[in-house]
């Protein structure tokens, strides 16, 4: 059985190589990013920088697999990458032209990312101030270590207070939906969420086993 464990600084780059590796709806992105650390500059890298002690990670004999991040106010964690989180990428990356934003690439447009983050919609943050990504490598999807790494990721959040969590999923990403609906996650229907491709699921009592 795969191990669970907490997050190891020495574990950074697997975890950028995770996220690209899960980046196109779930499936391999590396063939659409000509920089393979863009996914994980915005999806996983600063919650294991900032927020360590609500990373884990789970390892096979092959190395490290999968990994669960998150934060616990969400309203405070995106206030807190604006200070500490993206200054430094906006020095790094350079914000595309915006005169044709259709013919941006798939870099440009995680840049415009970095440079302006949507921010969580406020009814959901409200609600359910908690979230987190999961993300796991094909090998190990389908075996209840998904299951497993999300109690573990509960087991922490809850010690920190977390009762209510909501999770952002790509619409196009099935695998995905259907595994947060079994964690116990439902499509949030609040007024002002805006319609598109992200489906916002929610959670109560995060200390509770799905």
């Amino acid at each position: 059985m795969p191990t669970i464990r907490p997050f190891h600084a020495d574990d950074l780059d697997d975890l950028y190589r995770i996220s690209l590796a899960t980046g196109a709806a779930g499936g391999d992105a590396s063939h659409l990013y000509a920089d393979p650390r863009l996914m994980g500059q915005i999806y996983s890298a600063p919650y294991a920088r900032l927020e360590p002690q609500l990373a884990l990670v789970v390892e096979d004999r092959e190395g490290v697999a999968g990994f669960a991040v998150g934060a616990i106010d969400t309203v405070a964690w995106e206030e807190r990458l604006e200070r500490e989180w993206w200054p430094a990428l906006r020095q790094q990356y350079t914000m595309p032209p915006e005169t044709d934003a259709s013919a941006w690439t798939p870099d440009q447009r995680r840049i415009v990312m970095i440079h302006r983050p949507t921010p969580t919609p406020r009814a959901v943050a409200l609600k359910f101030p908690a979230h987190l990504h999961l993300n796991l490598l094909p090998r190990l999807q389908g075996h209840g270590v998904g299951r497993e790494l999300f109690k573990a990721w509960l087991a922490l959040a809850g010690k920190c207070g977390a009762r209510a969590l909501h999770v952002a999923t790509n619409r196009a990403n099935l695998r995905a939906m259907r595994f947060w609906d079994r964690m116990g996650f439902a499509e949030l229907v609040l007024d002002g969420l805006p319609e598109g491709r992200t489906v916002w699921k929610g959670r109560v009592q995060a200390g509770t086993d799905p």
